[in-house]
């Protein structure tokens, strides 16, 4: 008789930040049995986009922990401990950590935790009415819940696609291979904070020095990151949880008006590229061989021998630009998308007006037909929980959440005191 597959209170399908902060907060709860799976051998926070010189967006205080429990083990603050380098951090005045260091810290905290399990794929989900039926290459187990943090897929505009190679690349995937853009002629699309680092990398000649470099955006102007002390109020508790409680209508209205609160480019990053444009182009009179282009959208690309030719609808004059290309980087963006592995359950997800998945309260994704099972999932509700969502700033908060919803005790404190801004009606409403 075969042995029946372990049972877990908790499967975590992928060990991104997300599901990395529910598993070390999960780490304080003994009564709770989770395991989060990840197919990474080598843990490594988006290794494609590891370039030189890039920094997150939040905090360092913004962690796996620390919002929700300062006291843990694995907060950024002990790891900096455990490295010896607590002084020379503070020293350094860091106003942001880096991709590198702050890769290197989650990468510390999966290796550390004992219910993670890197190099573990899940190759296939089910559930047989009672408890979700996982299969990785090597063993089975059973889950009464589920949560899914697999990350996002990245986007490409659908002319592009066919095009796909080591010249027609998508940014995650930039730092992947050694590069040569000498004497290459360069195109960058998208005008957020991923464009702007490749753009800066290959203006400084990270790749060796291009022909020319062009950087496309659709956006009216090189935007920035919109962090101001207001702003940042749309990354707490309390507004995130009075925005999930809107009408849909009202939160995608919301969410579309707040984009730089989240998708800009730093104020740091723009300083230093026009600097570097100022230096390199007025003072020193070199040829300028890097433009700028904002209100520009790609809309078509053909093959011209080695090369491409980029079309680019102009936003003020409609008119079409073309630009010559040996390389064409996309920064633009990613989509969600659920894993292959819960493939077996998909028609038994909800979807909403937008053929998105369904999400509802405690980050919970509606599903038919699983008892009791409850299916959470990260990174998914943007437009359910606003701009916070996909962000650093709330996954301690919203990993706590999930977890007292799970074990069905407090065991996490969700208090907050209210902030200065008043978001819900405090006066007299009349309709």
């Amino acid at each position: 008789m075969a042995d029946t597959p372990e049972l877990l209170d908790l499967a975590g399908i992928g060990a991104g930040p997300f599901n990395l902060s529910i598993a070390a907060l999960a780490d304080g709860l003994p009564t709770l049995s989770t395991r989060f799976f990840d197919r990474q051998k080598r843990y490594v926070w988006h290794e494609g986009m590891m370039l030189p010189d890039t920094h997150l967006q939040t905090g360092f205080l913004k962690d796996l922990v620390t919002a929700i429990d300062p006291t843990s083990r694995w907060s950024f603050l002990n790891y900096l401990v455990q490295h010896r380098r607590f002084y020379r951090f503070l020293n350094a005045e860091l106003s942001t950590v880096s991709r590198a260091e702050f890769s290197d810290y989650l990468r510390w905290a999966a290796e550390g935790l004992d219910n993670v399990w890197l190099d573990h794929s899940v190759r296939e989900i089910d559930h047989d009415g009672e408890h979700f039926q996982l299969r990785t290459d090597t063993r089975a187990f059973r889950a009464r819940h589920l949560c899914l943090g697999s990350g996002k897929t990245p986007w490409l505009p659908a002319f592009a696609r066919e095009h796909q190679s080591e010249r027609c690349l998508h940014a995650e995937s930039i730092a992947w291979h050694a590069r040569d853009f000498t004497n290459q002629r360069v195109v960058i699309v998208g005008g957020g904070q991923s464009g702007a680092d490749i753009f800066i990398n290959a203006l400084r000649g990270h790749w060796g020095p291009p022909k020319s470099l062009h950087w496309l955006s659709r956006r009216r102007n090189f935007q920035p990151l919109d962090e101001t002390a207001f702003t940042n109020e749309y990354f707490t508790p309390g507004y995130t949880s009075q925005f999930a409680r809107l009408e849909d209508d009202v939160r995608r209205r919301e969410v579309n008006a707040q984009k730089y609160a989240s998708d800009g480019i730093t104020p740091a990053a723009l300083s230093g590229i026009y600097q570097t444009l100022y230096h390199r182009f007025d003072v020193m009179n070199e040829p300028r061989w890097a433009h700028l282009l904002p209100h520009r959208e790609a809309v078509d690309m053909t093959r011209v021998g080695n090369g491409f030719m980029l079309d680019a609808r102009h936003g003020m004059t409609g008119g079409l630009e073309r630009f010559d290309a040996d390389v064409v980087i996309f920064a633009t963006g990613f989509e969600s998308s659920l894993p292959e592995c819960m493939a077996p359950l998909l028609d038994r997800i909800q979807r909403d007006a937008h053929g998105e998945p369904s999400m509802g309260d405690h980050f919970m994704l509606d599903w038919q037909g699983g008892g009791d099972s409850r299916l959470y999932a990260v990174n998914a509700g943007r437009t359910r929980y606003g701009i916070a969502e996909p962000q650093l700033s709330l996954m301690a908060w919203r990993s706590a959440v999930i977890l007292n919803h799970l074990s069905g005790e407090p065991h996490f404190d969700l208090e907050d005191d209210p902030g200065p801004v008043a978001w819900s009606p405090m006066g007299r409403e009349s309709s």
